[in-house]
């Protein structure tokens, strides 16, 4: 503030500015005026709206900028000033040439400077257009001059127009009470005569945008400038019924939920007063009361269920202890106990079952028609433990799903696989947030029965981590000893597993931790021949994948050849899911074909099979033949494969063994106890019994990307490595399997029947098999023995007789 601002009062000019008749106009109202009006004023800019004549506003400026013009203003002996609608201009960057043409000129009455801001209220006289700048830099002064408002029209339709004026301004009002009952008094003053001022009022308490309503401030003649302000007026009236039918609805919604509020409000105390309402603490009692009518509960479960419900009824229901007990309370009485479903031991039945969802395997059905038996006279076949272990594809859910539909028990499945944390299998504590229970008691409480079928998938493949063991955990819920009284760490009581009949899956053995794998009753599912894959495809798969996607049977022929090819050329695994893709990609080509060529039928043959799925993936194996070169059978986690194995004299500079193909440590030591053994008896199998003392010799497994290991090529590689020596090829098709010891000892392996399917499946007829495995060969089905000689031996020399003769 200036010096000359701290030595004078507040008030800036006098209040010499009110009316004459002592009467003080309200806000906003308008207040004809025959005040002397000057040549020469100032200019102060407006940005929000123009102002109008005969209106008296409080108006705002910024101190710092227009100080010295208020002051001038307040020297002149009128005290009338202009202001002028500037738009968005702003206050640094704005220029006399953003004034417009037209403005109003207004009195200033009780101007007050404050820290930033100097407040005063202008009373609207007359538009004046400037006609010459004086000073085009703040303090702004022009020259200007007050043009006449001529009314051009007749005296009818300009009365009408007032008319209409009036009567918008007096519909708004009611609706919109902006502007207080002053206004409304005010506005009984206003003449139809006088058109002009009214036209103006109008046009001000409307909320049109700046640019229209300096449209109007510029339209001198009056009946053009009502003409501009009645539709203005009329969409006020709009905008100001819609808002307050839109009131309305709001607040007659808020009273009718009110309403309803206090009406509930009242009915449950009067319900309570008779004794025919509960609230919701008695309410969740009552339930959870209701739930153990109808059940057998232990004594003490029931025992903790009543110490529970005692606490829910005294605890208050907003509480955070309350909803813990109620959940608690929900899980407790959810469980089915004592309810089990009768089992149907019908051995007939179970074999139209098993037979009925799988080809093939008929060892495995025998395998489960025979714990069937058993349970029925036991009585019971809960609490067993069986473990399908096969490679992936070949039936293993679906094997446990039939078991649970054989006996007509629910059936509930999860997969272990990947699992890390112990509280998945045994629950969390209640204490912690969000705490459950494990998915042992999930299972039960949704197939609602104590003596489900549950199977655990995947379970060579549980993980270990910081938080708990959960193979440790499996041990409580699958030993027979001990699930009897199994106990979940969310419900805190002991549950009776030992009803349950419990299947597991796994591909290998290896990773199931032993104390796991003692529990459990091992039922293999090795894999499928081309036979049963073909039965498999016709009777399962295609009939499902036409029905899935609303295929008619008759619209794609898929030929027995051509199905027999996707099988020996496309997919070659153990199990049938790459069979069921392939043909799935032969439906979907198929289905486009149907719908591009509008054909009624599509055949897929061996001649046009490749169209379908492209070059085959799988060439028939040839079976390597040579001196050195000898064919070994082999197991893998897919299923049988056939291992050539072949040796060969590098150079007679050194003696020496060297190994290629990716071998483990076990093929390894395979390989060095065959090359010591082959070199110690060269003698008694008709070689040269210094073959090897001048001959470095290279022994390679083929498919040298392909890691190889386990103990069952001794043989095999100590007949490559005779084979160099005597200089004598295998003379006809011939696989082979054993271990070695180093005094001829052959030792048995394991795997026989997916090592028996991999010959098959190479045309090898004829097999040299350990002596110990004897049993285990006769053990297979008739059709994988069919047209096969195998020849047992118990030591090298029995398999060098049926080699070298």
């Amino acid at each position: 503030m200036s010096e000359r601002d701290q030595d004078a009062p507040d008030i800036l000019l006098d209040s010499s500015a009110s009316r004459d008749d002592g009467e003080q106009a309200p806000r906003g109202a308008v207040v004809p005026t025959q005040e002397y009006l000057p040549e020469r004023i100032y200019l102060l800019p407006i940005h929000n709206r123009p102002f109008f004549p005969a209106q008296v506003q409080p108006l705002l400026i910024q101190r710092r900028r227009w100080e010295e013009t208020m002051q001038r203003v307040a020297d002149t002996p009128h005290h009338v000033v202009g202001v002028a609608y500037v738009g968005d201009a702003g206050v640094d960057q704005l220029g006399h040439e953003d004034f417009p043409t037209i403005g109003t000129a207004v009195k200033v009455h009780k101007a007050q400077g404050e820290e930033q801001q100097i407040q005063f209220i202008a009373q609207g006289m007359r538009r004046f257009r400037i006609v010459r700048w004086l000073s085009k830099t703040p303090p702004y002064l022009v020259e200007v001059t007050y043009p006449k408002e001529p009314v051009d029209a007749e005296e009818n339709e300009a009365r009408a127009y007032a008319m209409a004026l009036i009567n918008g301004i007096k519909e708004l009002l009611p609706i919109n009470p902006l502007y207080g009952e002053e206004l409304k008094q005010y506005l009984n003053r206003f003449s139809p005569q006088e058109p002009g001022p009214l036209t103006d009022f109008a046009a001000a308490i409307t909320s049109a945008k700046g640019p229209e309503l300096q449209e109007v401030l510029e339209t001198l003649p009056v009946m053009a400038r009502m003409q501009k302000v009645l539709p203005l007026l009329r969409k006020e009236i709009e905008v100001a019924q819609l808002q307050s039918e839109i009131s309305e609805q709001v607040n007659a919604q808020m009273q009718e939920r009110q309403r309803e509020f206090f009406l509930r409000e009242q009915l449950k105390v009067i319900q309570k007063e008779l004794g025919i309402s509960k609230d919701d603490r008695e309410n969740d009692v009552d339930t959870f009361r209701a739930r153990l009518e109808h059940l057998t509960v232990p004594e003490r479960v029931q025992t903790r269920i009543d110490e529970e419900l005692d606490k829910l009824s005294v605890l208050e229901t907003g509480s955070p202890e309350y909803g813990t007990t109620r959940n608690y309370l929900d899980w407790l009485t959810s469980l089915p106990w004592g309810v089990t479903s009768d089992d149907q031991l019908d051995l007939k039945h179970a074999r139209t079952v098993l037979d009925r969802d799988h080809d093939g395997l008929n060892d495995v059905k025998e395998r489960i028609i025979e714990f069937l038996a058993e349970g029925t006279f036991k009585g019971d076949v809960g609490g067993s433990i069986l473990l399908l272990v096969g490679p992936p594809g070949v039936g293993k859910t679906s094997v446990g799903r039939s078991i649970a539909e054989a006996l007509g028990r629910r059936f509930y499945r999860f997969s272990v696989g990947g699992m890390r944390d112990e509280a998945e299998i045994k629950g969390h504590r209640r204490t912690y947030i969000g705490a459950m229970p494990g998915k042992l008691v999930q299972a039960i409480k949704e197939v609602e029965v104590e003596n489900p079928v549950i199977m655990l998938d995947e379970i060579d493949k549980l993980g270990q981590s910081f938080q708990g063991d959960p193979a440790s955990a499996l041990l409580e819920v699958l030993d027979p000893e001990q699930n009897v009284d199994f106990l979940d760490h969310y419900l805190d009581v002991r549950m009776d597993l030992s009803k349950v009949l419990f299947v597991c899956t796994a591909n290998t053995l290896d990773s199931i931790p032993p104390a796991l794998l003692d529990r459990m009753e091992q039922i293999r599912l090795s894999g499928y021949i081309a036979e049963e894959k073909v039965a498999i495809a016709k009777h399962h798969l295609w009939p499902r994948l036409l029905e899935r996607d609303r295929i008619a049977k008759k619209r794609i022929n898929l030929t027995d050849a051509a199905l027999r090819q996707v099988i020996e050329g496309y997919a070659r695994e153990a199990g049938v899911r790459q069979l069921e893709k392939q043909l799935h990609r032969i439906v979907r080509k198929a289905a486009v074909k149907l719908l591009e060529n509008d054909q009624q039928t599509v055949k897929v043959s061996v001649n046009n099979l490749e169209d379908y799925l492209g070059a085959p993936l799988f060439r028939k194996e040839q079976v390597l033949k040579g001196v050195g070169v000898v064919t070994g059978l082999a197991w893998t986690a897919m299923g049988g494969a056939t291992l050539p194995i072949e040796a060969t004299k590098v150079h007679a500079l050194t003696r020496g063994l060297k190994l290629t193909g990716k071998l483990g440590d076990v093929m390894q030591e395979s390989a060095n106890i065959a090359y010591s053994y082959a070199l110690g008896h060269l003698g008694d199998y008709g070689a040269d019994a210094d073959f090897f003392n001048e001959a470095f010799v290279h022994l390679h497994v083929p498919e040298g990307a392909t890691p190889k290991d386990g103990p069952s090529a001794g043989v095999t590689m100590t007949t490559a490595l005779l084979s160099l020596a005597r200089n004598q090829a295998v003379g006809r098709p011939l696989a082979m399997t054993g271990e070695l010891t180093l005094t001829g000892q052959v030792l048995p392996v394991g795997g026989i029947r997916e090592k028996i399917i991999a010959a098959r499946r190479s045309d090898l007829f004829e097999v040299i098999l350990p002596e110990a495995n004897r049993r285990d060969y006769e053990e297979l089905p008739d059709y994988l023995k069919e047209g096969m000689t195998v020849h047992f031996a118990k030591q090298y020399k029995d398999v060098a007789r049926v080699v070298f003769d």
